[in-house]
């Protein structure tokens, strides 16, 4: 029996006294594309956050690949990061401005135990080109890139462990419209080369009509509409 990449049912998330996220249910397949979309301050983030358990939920489950998450320790949890990877919404504040960018991207294989010296800098050259940067960007550090070309250093690194799903939350909200466009683009030619599952958080309803396949609407910590 296949299931889901993705399966959320019944997510709740408190901060306090306040239910950030309340009863929220939606499953995705590798290959397609699942936006959250609604104002600021809807749940969107933290929905987010509790699926990739960097905010632990107050109930519900999240299983990805079939497995239950919530209930797994850290330590259990490990293995199973480098398959779900984030990209933030600013570019500059996901990257240390101290490493260069080669060593940003370079960081994932390290932690996960998948750095080989010897072919290590070719996978970063590799990943550079991949979206779309000229190697010799990775000399730089963050400041020394445009909006853009960050976030695709971004993406790079979150290419790197071999992702089955990104949780992409507002990844081009601080972009101008004409590098927006090519973000997307990048993003969705990865999906259709890779395979990704992709969890698109954002509150522009034109950005999202044109790139998720399917849409859920929230508003005050609940899905509306789906």
């Amino acid at each position: 029996m296949s299931h889901p990449l993705l399966d959320v049912r019944d997510l709740v998330v408190h901060y306090g006294p306040v239910t950030a996220v309340d009863h929220v249910s939606f499953a995705l397949d590798a290959g397609e594309t699942l936006a959250l979309n609604g104002p600021s301050g809807c749940g969107k983030s933290s929905t987010a956050l509790a699926v990739l358990q960097l905010r632990r939920p107050d109930a519900g489950q999240v299983r990805f690949e079939g497995r239950e998450l919530t209930p797994l320790t850290e330590r259990e949890l490990r293995p199973l990061r480098p398959r779900m990877q984030p990209v933030f919404q600013d570019p500059y504040g996901s990257l240390s401005p101290r490493h260069r960018i080669r060593d940003a991207v370079a960081e994932p294989l390290k932690v996960h135990g998948r750095w080989d010296p010897a072919d290590g800098p070719a996978r970063v050259a590799e990943l550079l080109d991949r979206v779309g940067l000229d190697p010799s960007c990775g000399d730089r550090r963050p400041h020394e890139l445009s909006g853009g070309q960050c976030q695709r250093a971004g993406i790079a690194r979150a290419l790197a462990s071999d992702p089955r799903l990104l949780v992409l939350d507002e990844p081009v909200s601080a972009l101008d419209a004409s590098v927006r466009a090519g973000v997307l683009n990048l993003l969705a030619d990865l999906q259709d080369e890779l395979g990704l599952g992709y969890l698109f958080v954002c509150h522009d309803r034109a950005v999202v009509r044109h790139f998720a396949d399917r849409v859920v609407e929230m508003r005050d910590g609940r899905l509306v509409r789906s």
